[in-house]
């Protein structure tokens, strides 16, 4: 073969390189189309046991996959912006992620998490906002509660939601207000047949003992992630174990004397230091929440909270937990909305946080060889969720910031990644 024959099949391969289609990217920064939905796509495609590539802090946290026309024609019917690249543009990408003054990381995902929200099976009056998501996204999941925890199903599931709950055992104190309501009637009812049902004379203890669960699948390498009133409640039940901490209206006996003084805050994952409100007629549970201080002045039109930015290469947990097109995130209420700074443990990761007003919105932190993150709030779309309303059409925020934030979680245990020293 000649020189000549030799440099024409070099150009022949190289314009083929760039002719035939090699890698799928689905950019993540505000290009994109529908970003929720964008996360089913990754989900789906890791489901057909393909690898992809998470290009943390790249174009707002991009996803990278081999081209196949099946992956191509999901994101035209779920309305998810792409782009096909040759070989050549994929590897520049890469490239300029590997170099090490960026702060860009390639991120292997290469597992199809199994998917556990802990809700309850009556119908209440109110949505979940990952519920809502998943759906959306078109990411599967398993509903479970406390006769599956409490049967010890949590081992099959490699991520776990924790519903708007309330640990405590008062029934989301809403007595006050809903006692004469059917459902707050039927859910009461439910919850003492169920502690009933194995072996507790309170639903506190029930409560508890579906706490003591989750923390043991966490320990053992689970992934725990929980919204409003299961933040501060899950910590509250594991500091008050042993004590009585509820009122007659929730267990039929008064709280125990001096209990609420003698709470142990090392069984805590986040919180410490923090005291309990044990008026039944009050929502919040402790000073954790900062939803009901009477010197709060956020209001809807100045309440954001900051995403922090972490070292994608040193810190790649916290970088995808983080990752968005926004940085700036509008702030939603919940029962639990957001938490008082100085009862946040020091070794806590804050990832989101509003500073002028020392609140804590979105933490992490790990347990033994899991990982937990609790966030604050409600439903990021809607920002003052009450009792009744109707459930957001997502639909509506195809590109929501705040609902990323979830997704991020949903899609974290998928990673091949060491666990980050904190």
């Amino acid at each position: 073969m000649n020189k000549k024959v030799i440099i024409l099949t070099l150009l022949l391969f190289s314009m083929l390189a760039k002719v035939f289609p090699a890698y799928l990217l689905i950019p993540m920064d505000n290009s994109q189309a529908n970003h929720l939905k964008a996360y089913g796509i990754a989900f789906w495609v890791l489901e057909k046991d393909v690898e992809i590539s998470w290009l943390l802090n790249y174009r707002g946290g991009s996803y990278l996959m081999p081209y196949h026309e099946s992956f191509e024609r999901e994101c035209r019917l779920r309305n998810v912006s792409y782009q096909v690249l040759a070989n050549v543009q994929a590897s520049a990408i890469l490239q300029e992620i590997a170099e090490p003054g960026t702060n860009m990381d390639d991120m292997k995902l290469n597992k199809v998490p199994r998917i556990a929200v802990y809700s309850p099976k009556n119908k209440l009056p109110w949505d979940d906002a990952v519920t809502l998501v998943l759906a959306y996204a078109e990411i599967p999941y398993d509903v479970i509660y406390d006769d599956e925890v409490l049967n010890d199903v949590l081992p099959m599931y490699d991520w776990l939601h924790l519903h708007h709950e309330d640990f405590t055992g008062q029934f989301g104190k809403f007595w006050a207000r809903y006692r004469h309501f059917p459902w707050y009637q039927e859910d009461v009812r439910l919850q003492q047949q169920t502690a009933e049902r194995h072996g507790f004379t309170k639903v506190s203890q029930l409560k508890l003992a579906v706490v003591k669960k989750t923390r043991e699948f966490v320990a053992g390498g689970g992934y725990l992630f929980a919204m409003c009133s299961a933040t501060d409640s899950y910590d509250i039940a594991l500091a008050a174990d042993g004590l009585d901490i509820c009122d007659v209206m929730f267990d039929g006996d008064p709280i125990g004397s001096g209990h609420p003084e003698n709470l142990n805050y090392h069984n805590c994952f986040a919180f410490k230091d923090f005291k309990l409100n044990t008026n039944p007629g009050d929502y919040q549970k402790s000073n954790i929440d900062v939803t009901h201080t009477r010197s709060r002045t956020i209001r809807e039109n100045n309440d954001f909270f900051s995403l922090f930015e972490f070292s994608a290469k040193w810190d790649p947990v916290p970088s995808m937990l983080t990752q968005n097109h926004e940085q700036l995130i509008k702030g939603f209420m919940g029962q639990t909305t957001a938490f008082n700074k100085e009862f946040v443990k020091s070794q806590v990761v804050i990832l989101g946080d509003n500073k002028a007003f020392q609140e804590d919105r979105y933490i992490h932190g790990t347990f033994g060889n899991g990982f937990w993150t609790f966030y604050g709030g409600h439903d990021p779309e809607d920002y003052q969720h009450f009792v009744g309303d109707p459930p957001t059409e997502l639909d509506a925020y195809p590109n929501s910031p705040g609902y990323r934030l979830i997704l991020n979680n949903v899609l974290f245990p998928a990673a091949k990644k060491k666990k980050q020293k904190t």
